[in-house]
């Protein structure tokens, strides 16, 4: 059985891919036909999750055993087949790239083509440029300046006075003033 995947970016408008591989074959093979058909060099801790029809993710696979505790099923690349966790047309995955700055292709199983194998994956659709595959350290801050800024609806409240505000309130004291008992 033949799985093929589209993937998307939310950055790139013009970026597509299609791939197709073997269900047998494992999320570790899925993620160097990825890499290979980006470009993107194979030196970050990539992750696959599992979503729901809404995106939320739901189960991840790691590239590497992240050690974590034995009350939670743990999935790795190289030792989960596709066929594993993924049964269904339409299913979505999320591949996060870029960990640091939590960036990643949106994923479709777009067909399951029964009565054929593929020894290898192959990319069958490639449209646009993949976006730079880690942000350096200027995008990163703006990237996460951008997420954390208030949105223009704050302080708009008509009941919200900045007057009312006592900066006195936010004193914490000195360092003498701290009574440390309270910690033993």
């Amino acid at each position: 059985m033949v799985y093929r995947f589209t993937i998307i970016s939310d950055e790139v408008d013009n970026f597509r891919r299609e791939i197709q591989i073997d269900s047998d074959a494992t999320f570790l093979d899925f993620h160097n036909a990825i890499l290979k058909s980006v470009g993107y060099p194979n030196d970050q801790m990539t992750s696959f999750f599992v979503c729901d029809d809404n995106w939320e993710k739901e189960t991840e696979v790691t590239l590497e055993d992240m050690g974590t505790s034995s009350d939670v099923d743990s999935w790795i690349m190289e030792e989960t087949p596709l066929s594993e966790l993924l049964e269904e047309e339409k299913q979505h995955l999320l591949y996060i790239f870029d960990p640091l700055a939590d960036r990643a292709f949106f994923i479709e199983l777009t067909e399951i083509i029964t009565g054929k194998d593929l020894d290898e994956a192959v990319c069958t659709k490639q449209t646009g440029e993949a976006p730079q595959q880690l942000l350096d350290f200027d995008q990163l801050m703006a990237a996460q300046v951008s997420t954390t800024a208030l949105d223009d609806s704050f302080g708009d409240d008509e009941d919200f006075d900045l007057d009312e505000i006592d900066p006195d309130g936010f004193d914490m004291g000195t360092p003498a003033d701290f009574d440390d008992s309270i910690l033993y």
